[in-house]
This record gives C-alpha cells, sequence and structure tokens, in this order.
C-alpha cells in the first residue's frame, strides 16, 4: 500500500522544551582553513560551507561537556519549565544518533544520572534525524492509552569526533571533487541536545496539544545516506530530491484533511539553505514562517528540530498551529502538529 500513515491523539500534550547548547564555537572558516589545501586543489571555494550550505558556525563541546552533559542539562530545564519532578517520570526515550557504545542503551546512563525512578521505563530509538518526533509520537500513543503520565524525550548529539576525522581523512588522502563532495554533509553537522517532556494535557493547563499528524517512507533511499562513526557518506543531489519528492507527497495527501498550509509556524529539521528552500518553494510556504538555526548552529542531527522549537517558544501564542516537518535519512518522513 502506498500513501501516508495518519495518527491523531486527543490526550496528549507537549509541556516544555529545552535546548543544551556547547560552550565552544566553531566557524566555517576555522573548518575550511584546515581543509584549505584540499580546497585549493580541487579548486573549490573557501567558502564552500557558507556559499552551498548558508552555514557560518556551529557548536563543539567545550573542555568537561559532552552530549550526555547537554542532554541532561535540556533534561532538567526541560523538566522545571514544565514543573515536572525527575521522580514523576514515566518514561525516557534517548533518540540520539551519537553513541559511545553499541550496548547498553544511552538512555540507561541518562536515566542514572537524571535520578529517575526505577518504575521509569527506558530505552533508545534511532531514525537518524527523525528521532526526536518519532519519540514524541510514541510517548503520545503511550499516553492515549494510559500507560504513562509523563514521558522525557531527549537527544544528545557529538559531531566533533566525526568532523576530526573526516578532516583528517580528507587531508591525508587524495580525495577527486566527487569523493570530497561525499563528504561534505559531514562538515555541516553540529553538536548540541534538547529534551521535551510529554504528558496528559488535561492535566497540564497551558500545556500544548500533540494533535498527531502523518509519517510516509521512501527506503528505496536508504543507500543515499550511510554514517558511522568514521564519517558520513552522501550523495548529496539524491538525497535533497528523494527527501524533497518524500515531504511534498506526505504534504498534499495530507492537506486536505489537515489543512496545514493554514498553520502559523513551520519548525523543520535544519539540513542547510538549499533544503530549506527547496522544501519552502515546493509547497509554498511563507519564509516568514519557517525559523532556521542552521546558520549557526549546522544540522545536529534529530536535536535539530527541537533546538528550533525551544528557540521559538517565546515569540509562539496561544492557538498558534506549529507544524514539525521532519526528514531522517532512509527516508522517512513525519509531519506532526502541535497547538500552541
Amino acid at each position: 500500500m502506498h500513501g501516508n500513515a495518519t495518527a491523531r491523539f486527543t490526550r496528549a500534550a507537549m509541556l516544555s522544551v529545552a535546548a543544551g547548547m556547547p560552550g565552544t564555537v566553531t566557524t566555517s572558516a576555522q573548518i575550511q582553513d584546515q581543509l584549505a589545501d584540499v580546497l585549493d586543489r580541487l579548486r573549490l571555494p573557501r567558502t564552500l560551507l557558507e556559499r552551498v550550505a548558508g552555514i557560518l558556525e556551529r557548536r563543539t563541546w567545550s573542555p568537561g561537556e559532552d552530549m550526555h552533559t547537554g542532554a541532561i542539562d535540556a533534561a532538567n530545564r526541560a523538566m522545571a519549565q514544565a514543573n515536572v519532578k525527575p521522580g514523576e517520570i514515566d518514561l525516557l526515550i534517548n533518540t540520539s544518533v551519537s553513541r559511545p557504545h553499541l550496548e547498553p542503551s544511552v538512555a540507561v546512563q541518562l536515566h542514572h544520572r537524571l535520578g529517575l525512578p526505577t518504575s521509569a521505563v527506558n530505552f533508545d530509538v534511532t531514525n537518524a534525524c527523525l528521532g526526536f518526533v518519532n519519540g514524541m509520537s510514541l510517548a503520545s500513543s503511550m499516553i492515549e492509552t494510559g500507560q504513562i503520565r509523563h514521558a522525557l524525550i531527549v537527544a544528545g548529539e557529538n559531531a566533533d569526533d566525526v568532523h576530526a576525522t573526516t578532516i583528517e581523512r580528507l587531508r591525508s588522502g587524495n580525495p577527486d571533487r566527487d569523493e570530497f563532495m561525499q563528504e561534505f554533509a559531514t562538515l555541516t553537522l553540529g553538536s548540541g541536545a534538547a529534551a521535551a517532556v510529554m504528558g496528559v494535557a488535561d492535566h497540564h493547563p497551558g500545556s500544548h496539544r500533540f494533535l498527531g499528524g502523518v509519517t510516509r517512507a521512501a527506503t528505496q533511499y536508504h543507500e543515499l545516506c550511510v554514517g558511522s562513526a568514521e564519517g558520513m557518506f552522501t550523495d548529496a543531489a539524491g538525497l535533497l530530491k528523494g527527501g524533497l519528492d518524500l515531504v511534498v507527497s506526505a504534504w498534499h495527501e495530507a492537506e486536505p484533511e489537515w489543512h496545514w498550509s493554514r498553520a502559523d509556524r513551520f519548525v523543520t529539521h535544519q539540513v542547510s539553505r538549499s533544503h530549506t528552500d527547496a522544501i519552502t518553494e515546493a509547497v509554498d510556504l511563507d519564509p516568514a514562517k519557517v525559523p532556521t538555526t542552521f546558520p549557526t548552529l549546522g544540522n545536529v542531527g534529530p536535536a535539530s528540530l527541537p533546538i528550533t522549537l525551544a528557540a521559538e517558544q517565546d515569540s509562539l501564542r496561544s492557538g498558534d498551529r506549529v507544524l514539525l516537518m521532519g526528514v531522517g535519512s532512509g527516508l522517512n518522513t513525519a509531519l506532526m502538529e502541535l497547538a500552541w
């Protein structure tokens, strides 16, 4: 069967969202200076990241910081903002792409360091850059059925190590232009963390109802972007086209029922200027309603969308319709609506 999968929620709400940002700024100019010899040999501009991706800088974890401390900081601030104590959390979902080992889950360390109760179910959900939105949807399903009262969704991303590995490989090897561009997307990544608390809407006046939305898969594109701790290798043109086709297909099928063209804010996964512009133009969005964080933060994986939402929350008003538009390598997309 082809088409969208639809989910609707009546009891679930987002109570809060917060970002946990690294303390160091690394500019694109600094990265390009390290690759100056390679760029010159390939006759590529030394301002490639700014010109092609629109990324001026990104964050890097400072000494004493890492993706776990960032996620814990974001989680503690999200719980304080929601007025929910650690002992009231029934579910922890870590949605990070970054992980220091295959097992145990990242969630177990976060569960312990956050002081969550032994009754709190905890696990990882990974789905490339779509993981955080999937985590919100999964938590909402469990809230709907009465299994839980409060859920904590987190993501902490570390791009620092893969940057270093990629830069060293490009400098020590002899890549041609195509090989360089296959690794270009790695240089657009940034580090950061985010967390959101989900709960029962009727128990929390002023919370933001998570109404649901649609998901859609185009897994024939699963080889277009493949990443590991050693690097991320991407067919950038194919990924842009495949992702755009996927989002547009999901949008047009959903629009007669959901009327998302009337939404007040469109919070998208942050990849680059070309991706944002392409989606904005393809479904005729007002660019003023599409906030961007990629110019200063880069692509922070699944944390990008909630980081952007956290940055926007003070400008949103009660009654605003907020559409979360996520895409993950593989390819998968989710369009989910919040009633602010």
